[in-house]
């Protein structure tokens, strides 16, 4: 017996030593720490969420200077879709066979964003508008895949929690952006505002690739990344689970219903009830301000709990809050639904993703989400389009209820299916 305990007691030591090593280790010497990567990496989502919160406070100006129909600015979201899905499996299977690849996808990422809106702060018409709102559909694309793959691997044992603070710091984004730019369009032209963001993205990318360069040497548990034959055969394992098959499937339901009340709110909050640009700013910050709270406390619940519970009670909460949407009265009661709909809006993909990552081999975990985003945004693709025909005829109203329909009807789906067990502990990244 007090042999028993006493070897228990080693185990024990060992790792917890273990885990303070790793948190501990210096960067830059090749034994970067996965909280150091975990730090920088959820510093950077924050960043890229403010790139990705300009587009929607300054879709009424784009819609107003361009002379577009709802139909054509649900067309500019299809694009931006367009580039955002099928790139993220390129970017994925780039960032698993290639060990330098990750810090360079990173990087590129903010800086892409940059160049990108800086060109639509130039667009003299629709085409070239069309065109650069493409382009910064590929900074999502670079950075998700080997960001999250990154954190998944690093993380095995509290994948949902690493994801989670990785999102929670991307609401901080969404909340900070809205408010800041709806300000800062009350001084300043929406085309300067655009163009003024091309310095920041390419200094940025920068320095994130110079901060994780040194971690991305490492590869997991020291294997070696898996041959072009090995790497097909587990991608095709992956795609042949049910399991996968029917969350992609929620993914895609609860992207339409995300992407079509992304489009036409703020329209809604613009043209149908009359406010400025700095209300919608605080109306898009309310919507994404909880996520910061509610992501990191989603995640650990779903490592505790399991992913099935908190992804279903989630989406029918999500489903009813959307309807809520369109019969709430503008001010508090508005307001109430959205700071509601702010705990599910963002946090749910976090555990969406968490649970096709547990089913996924440790060494395809970027392509992982590569595939994700290619099958979810390609599928939702007409989604934006549907709702501008959708708002043409029946008002923004109706948009809010297609998406409560959307989402809601992922709720059967995830009822039925069956969900692999959280923490399954993949190979581990060194460090």
């Amino acid at each position: 017996m007090g042999n028993a305990n006493d070897g228990a007691g080693s185990v024990r030591q060992e790792r917890m030593s273990t885990t303070q090593e790793a948190i501990a280790t210096p960067t830059g010497q090749g034994r970067d720490s996965r909280t150091y990567w975990l730090y920088t990496v959820s510093g950077g989502h924050g960043i890229v969420h403010w790139f990705q919160q300009l587009y929607p406070v300054i879709i009424p100006s784009i819609k107003s200077s361009l002379g577009l129909s709802d139909v054509q600015l649900g067309a500019l979201s299809s694009v931006k879709q367009l580039t955002s899905g099928p790139l993220m499996l390129p970017a994925g299977m780039l960032a698993d066979l290639w060990v330098k690849a990750p810090p360079i996808l990173l990087g590129a990422a903010l800086a892409v964003f940059g160049i990108g809106y800086f060109l639509m702060g130039l667009a003299p018409g629709y085409g070239w508008m069309m065109a650069a709102v493409a382009l910064s559909g590929v900074g999502t694309a670079l950075w998700h895949p080997a960001a999250m793959a990154g954190l998944s691997l690093r993380y095995p044992e509290k994948r949902g929690t690493a994801l989670a603070v990785h999102g929670a710091t991307a609401s901080v984004g969404d909340a900070i952006a809205p408010l800041a730019i709806g300000g800062i369009l009350l001084v300043v032209t929406w085309e300067h505002l655009l163009l003024w963001h091309l310095i920041p993205g390419l200094v940025l990318g920068l320095v994130v690739w110079s901060m994780l360069r040194s971690s991305g040497k490492r590869t997991a548990a020291g294997e070696p990344r898996p041959s072009v034959r090995a790497y097909g055969q587990q991608v095709a394992a992956y795609l042949r689970n049910r399991t996968v098959l029917s969350i992609m499937g929620v993914n895609v339901l609860s992207g339409v219903a995300r992407v079509s009340v992304v489009t036409f709110f703020p329209l809604y909050v613009k043209e149908t009830l009359g406010y400025s640009t700095f209300v919608l700013g605080l109306y898009i910050a309310l919507l994404y301000a909880m996520g910061a709270i509610s992501q990191p406390l989603m995640g650990a619940w779903s490592d505790r709990l399991g992913r099935k519970p908190v992804l279903l009670a989630g989406h029918l909460a999500m489903g009813l809050l959307f309807l809520a949407m369109a019969v709430a009265a503008p001010g508090w009661q508005l307001s109430l639904v959205i700071a509601a709909l702010g705990c599910f809006f963002y946090a749910l993909s976090t555990v969406i993703q968490a649970t096709l990552m547990d089913a996924a081999d440790a060494r395809v975990q970027a392509s992982t989400m590569g595939l994700t985003g290619v099958f979810s945004q390609l599928v939702t693709l007409p989604a934006p389009i549907l709702a501008g025909v959708i708002a043409s005829h029946w008002g923004y109203k109706a948009t809010f209820v297609y998406s409560s329909v959307a989402t809601l009807m992922a709720v059967p789906v995830l009822l039925f299916m069956r969900v692999p067990k959280t923490g399954r502990r993949a190979a581990r990244i060194g460090g």
